[in-house]
């Protein structure tokens, strides 16, 4: 049964103020403004506690007093953090024309910096007509004020000196053994217990999958949403992963890990979904922009009687109309200005590049709106170039060369080093392009190499370790009968599907991944690693976990253990890289000879004859810095025999083995094997890294 509207309660109301949106703590009270179009009334339900059903105040708005444009405002004198709220907006519902008001169902404040989740029904929220109070999400107000930073500043890493490690947040620390103690594991206060692990891998950021409020019950039957990425909201962090109910709690905890990870030198990088929301299509939930105002948030099919949907999720985020720039600058500078985050990295970003009516825009409003912020010319912004109708901005998201501020995730370099290392033919000319950068998709020589985040696995397919494991996918626990996922991960398992107790497979699997590492590192460009990687996390050959919240999907903290060869071998890898002037380049490394900046030589097995042919799987490359005096050679074997490569000749004194992935780790990175100063012979699907250095 609906509550009935009643001015009467514990707080006095008046007018109020357009601006600024949302839910803002004033001397007076609390302002409340909300953004609708072609409502005919609104309605502000108050609650004494988020648990309760029933509101302790219901204020009917009336447009005479409380309505500006399309914003419809009111001052809450006497309130303060901490009130729970929500609004009912009433309206036509007609679908035919893009209208979708229902008022009975509580909605959220898209402007919210906090929520409250623990008593959500998505099938609730979903049936038309349907009161939700005792189901409903809760927005709460919050005072973004008053927090002391005590001094925190952003380390600005440069991302010449960038290696980003993927992260989940529950994921992280949700296993069993992850050994957290005195708070809940899988929160945010958790994986600051995490940092020293990450600060002895070496890596300078991480990049947190989606961390704003999302709905996990948007999963097939039995499962849930793990990976995030179905947003409710686009302010306020997400409610299971704070260590207790109260969503300004989880508020401080977010900026208590962001403090701890900036006094740890590292950057935080926030996974975002813009692109669309958990509201899905026609039959999705009502949680806010879907009953406010749905043919302006969403982009529409032409006729405005469906959701379009460039996302694969059911609907699309209108990116480029006036009020929804608004909402995502606004989004970004709350989270830079108030949360302390340095960088954003934006899924399915060529949404942002789409109008209101699908179509692809040359210069969008959207992302000029970014660029030109003030507030984020600092931070990092990283685009998924590309979305799931066919748009691929790959090498030219948001214009090319010296002006452009966005990074790119590379997802040609992780397509065309997987099938290198497998042994495919053809690859090894698109090898020599992945790891200098990219030159054939970058063409702009102004391009800073550094804006290509190259990797070989990320969140989305295969692990590492399930790359050299696995043939083929094996979804069948999520519930879509193996439909879902990539089918061509480019992927191998040498003989065995799956895990396999024969030494030498096992010997081949574990020189495979060190491969993927030692191209991953000695790629010119930013690299990104994936969570648990660098210990052979597996997901046992599930490539599309996003709803498996359980331990196929944690990081499980027997892995440094079970696999410390692995992760001593990559740690000493970043270590080294990170130390070399000839991978702080910030353009393309030049290709032959000069003796006044640094330069590359491509070789094969014979020097100065690098082996182009379709047939080949071997490369090696000279690269000398003149005025840094770093002279290294690399070399690669992905064919299945062993191969004499010639070496050149040192310059400084002697080639000294930097590492070679067939041998164990403890005879790599010493600098102490002198090696024949001729020849060296490579094993089957290896990878040599020499360095000249003087003789002693």
């Amino acid at each position: 049964m609906l509550t009935t509207p009643s001015q009467d309660g514990p707080y006095r109301i008046s007018e109020g103020q357009a601006a600024p949106l949302g839910a803002t703590v004033t001397d007076e009270g609390v302002n409340f403004s909300l953004y609708t179009r072609k409502a005919f009334s609104v309605e502000l339900l108050l609650f004494a506690h988020p648990d309760d059903a029933t509101p302790c105040q219901i204020i009917r708005l009336d447009p005479k007093k409380h309505r500006s444009y399309h914003y419809w405002h009111v001052l809450v004198h006497g309130a303060g953090e901490g009130l729970y709220y929500g609004y009912r907006v009433y309206g036509d519902y007609l679908p035919s024309e893009g209208l979708y008001f229902d008022g009975s169902k509580l909605l959220t404040d898209p402007f919210a910096r906090g929520l409250y989740g623990k008593n959500y029904s998505r099938a609730q929220a979903s049936c038309y007509g349907r009161d939700n109070l005792a189901t409903a999400i809760k927005s709460v107000v919050v005072d973004s004020r008053g927090y002391d930073w005590e001094g925190d500043r952003h380390p600005r890493i440069p991302l010449s000196r960038s290696v980003i490690y993927e992260m989940h947040i529950k994921g992280f620390t949700a296993h069993p053994n992850a050994g957290i103690s005195g708070v809940r594991p899988g929160t945010f206060s958790a994986a600051v217990q995490k940092i020293p692990y990450l600060q002895s891998l070496g890596v300078t950021a991480v990049e947190l999958m989606p961390v704003f409020a999302f709905d996990p019950q948007d999963a097939p039957s039995g499962l849930k949403n793990y990976w995030g990425y179905s947003p409710i909201n686009f302010f306020a962090p997400h409610w299971g992963y704070g260590t207790t109910d109260d969503p300004l709690q989880t508020v401080r905890e977010f900026r208590d890990m962001v403090k701890a990870f900036h006094r740890a030198g590292m950057e935080v990088i926030l996974d975002v979904v813009y692109n669309h929301t958990a509201e899905s299509g026609k039959v999705g939930p009502w949680l806010n922009f879907k009953g406010q105002a749905a043919s302006v948030y969403y982009i529409m099919t032409a006729d405005r009687s469906a959701f379009a949907d460039y996302t694969g999720c059911g609907n699309t985020v209108n990116t480029n109309d006036p009020i929804l720039r608004r909402v995502l600058r606004e989004s970004l500078r709350y989270w830079v200005d108030s949360m302390h985050v340095d960088g954003f990295r934006f899924d399915l970003a060529a949404i942002l590049t789409r109008g209101p009516e699908g179509n692809v825009l040359v210069d969008s409003p959207a992302l000029g709106s970014i660029e030109a912020d003030p507030v984020l010319s600092d931070t990092k912004l990283i685009a998924e170039a590309w979305d799931a109708a066919g748009l691929y901005q790959l090498g030219f998201f948001a214009g090319r060369g010296r002006d452009s501020r966005w990074a790119e995730w590379n997802g040609a370099y992780r397509d065309d080093i997987r099938r290198f290392v497998r042994g495919d033919e053809g690859m090894v000319s698109r090898l020599a392009a992945r790891i200098i950068g990219s030159p054939d998709i970058y063409v702009d020589a102004t391009h800073d190499i550094n804006q290509s985040i190259h990797f070989v696995s990320c969140h989305d397919g295969f692990t590492l370790n399930d790359l050299v494991t696995y043939r083929v996918k094996h979804n069948l626990a999520n519930g879509e009968d193996n439909r879902d996922g990539l089918n061509e991960n480019y992927s191998a398992n040498y003989g065995v599907e799956g895990p396999g107790d024969d030494p030498a497979l096992e010997e081949l699997r574990e020189r495979q991944v060190r491969n993927f590492f030692a191209l991953l590192l000695f790629t010119h460009g930013t690299p990104m690693i994936g969570m648990g990687d660098e210990v052979r996390r597996t997901q046992q050959g599930n490539n599309n976990a996003y709803c498996q919240d359980n331990t196929l999907s944690w990081f499980d903290w027997d892995d440094p253990l079970r696999h410390a060869d692995t992760l001593e071998y990559v740690r000493r890898l970043i270590g080294y890289v990170q130390g070399l002037s000839l991978y702080g380049l910030n353009r393309l490394i030049q290709v032959g000879f000069d003796d006044r900046k640094p330069f590359l030589l491509w070789h094969g097995p014979q020097l100065n004859n690098a082996d182009w042919r379709p047939i080949s799987h071997t490369l090696a490359m000279e690269m000398f810095h003149p005025e840094k005096g770093e002279h290294l050679y690399i070399a690669f074997n992905m064919y299945w025999g062993d191969i004499d490569f010639e070496l050149p000749p040192p310059v400084r004194g002697s080639w000294r083995l930097v590492a070679d992935t067939c041998l164990p780790v403890k005879d790599d990175f010493r600098l102490t094997r002198l090696l024949d100063q001729r020849k060296y012979t490579l094993k089957a699907r290896s990878v040599l890294i020499a360095t000249d250095l003087p003789d002693k």
